[in-house]
């Protein structure tokens, strides 16, 4: 990946071009100059939470057993590794749907590992035990506790309380022979000394993975850095080399994607996201955005043409309301109406190339997740936008019919509607 990027030709493409020469090609790349190495490990793992901390948002609701099976069907299409699906011990409802799609997983005989989350306590960790023996797969125990020296404070907590109560808890779980990942709470606002102690007690227990969570979205790309490093060296410290790291990130200051791409390259092998970033209060890293800019990035393999759905599926499920400008998925994702942008795609079209007219001004390909550019008609537009909007719809046009819509569309302060410029067509037309 620490290839240069080739200048622009400036000929014309060749047709049997693949879409990386074309892209080199045509495209000076400055995200690849310099490039360090390869952004994922070789064993890096997605973690889906949109149907455990994505249901904790505020304003979402719990979605019916068979849109949480749509759901996980649509995870399994997009490669992702594991799901968290729910907190089996919270509710008996939350029970019934973990083992219901913990049964699904299992009938159709689905990669995706299943895991669960829950508090340090047995009376969390023994429904998950029954889940998995019901089920007949091996759940993974998330068990949480917080670990901050302000949680601690407020909970009357002290350091060798927070691992007794952790260690009586993995124990429970490795005995029943399940995985067990170790989640401290808010760990980028943790003591190093504190969770020197809780790391290697919980690893000593029989922990196999260690969660890093930036609970309330505390962290800075530079945080990220120096927790993932602190905590590669207390594991190798153990002598255990087959702990993984998990990176948890929420989106409080606007860089859980950010830092969820960094954690991969200080070395986490899982990172945590949710749908359309739907999480607690401001929501998590967005799991399409991170696949997104990985496949993007030339990192994954992985086909996203599901994307879409996921998220539509996702929004409906839990009645969420997707942005207009939401990358990808939003309304407005692959829409323009400025004339000068419009004339560009609408060139590129004329040459009967769909790979040059989906990138000329989108740095995301719409063909990627199913979707296309549009065209429409508003008061920045000129006559290229008229001109290809009514082609789409088979209408004949002539330099009088345009000009009236122009006219009608630079007289108005909104994107003109299908009804608005139909109304100037039979108002022309007679």
């Amino acid at each position: 990946m620490s290839q240069q990027p080739r200048e622009p030709s400036g000929g014309s493409p060749n047709e049997f071009m693949t879409d990386r020469d074309r892209a080199a090609d045509l495209v000076f790349d400055w995200n690849e100059v310099n490039r360090k190495g390869r952004i994922l490990p070789k064993n890096a793992t997605f973690f889906d939470e949109t149907l455990r901390d994505g249901l904790q948002n505020p304003s979402v609701k719990d979605p019916g057993i068979e849109h949480k099976l749509k759901i996980l069907h649509l995870m399994e299409d997009l490669g992702i590794h594991v799901a968290d699906v729910g907190l089996p011990g919270s509710s008996k409802r939350a029970f019934e749907d973990v083992l219901r799609i913990c049964k699904e997983a299992v009938d159709c005989k689905m990669k995706i590992k299943i895991a669960c989350a829950g508090r340090t306590v047995v009376s969390d960790i023994t429904p998950m035990i029954e889940v998995s023996q019901r089920a007949g797969i091996p759940v993974e125990v998330y068990a949480f506790i917080g670990s901050s020296p302000i949680r601690q404070y407020a909970e009357n907590w002290d350091v060798n309380l927070i691992a007794k109560r952790s260690a009586e808890a993995i124990d429970v779980a490795v005995k029943e022979g399940l995985p067990v990942a170790y989640v401290t709470e808010d760990t980028t606002r943790s003591r190093p000394e504190v969770l020197t102690t809780l790391f290697r007690a919980a690893i000593d227990h029989g922990a196999s993975r260690l969660c890093l969570s930036d609970t309330v979205g505390h962290a800075t790309p530079d945080g990220v850095r120096n927790l993932i490093q602190f905590t590669k060296n207390v594991v190798a410290g153990t002598g255990r080399a087959d702990v993984g790291i998990d990176w948890h990130g929420h989106n409080d200051r606007g860089l859980a994607l950010e830092n969820a791409i960094w954690a991969f390259e200080y070395g986490a092998d899982r990172v945590h996201a949710t749908g359309l970033g739907i999480g607690e209060r401001v929501g998590n890293a967005q799991m399409e955005l991170l696949l997104l800019n990985l496949k993007l990035l030339g990192q994954l393999e992985h086909d996203l043409t599901k994307l879409l759905e996921y998220c539509e599926t996702v929004a409906s499920a839990v009645g969420w309301t997707i942005p207009i400008n939401y990358p990808l998925v939003g309304r407005d994702a692959f829409r323009t109406a400025t004339g000068v942008h419009a004339a560009a795609i609408i060139k590129a079209m004329a040459k009967g190339d769909t790979w040059l007219a989906d990138r000329i001004y989108s740095g995301v390909p719409a063909g990627m997740i199913g979707r296309s550019q549009e065209i429409v008609i508003g008061f920045m537009s000129g006559a290229s936008n008229v001109n290809y909007w009514l082609a789409q719809r088979n209408i004949p046009g002539d330099e009088t019919l345009v000009t009236e819509i122009l006219k009608a569309a630079k007289g108005q302060d909104h994107i003109m509607t299908e009804e608005e410029v139909m109304a100037v067509i039979a108002r022309v037309r007679g």
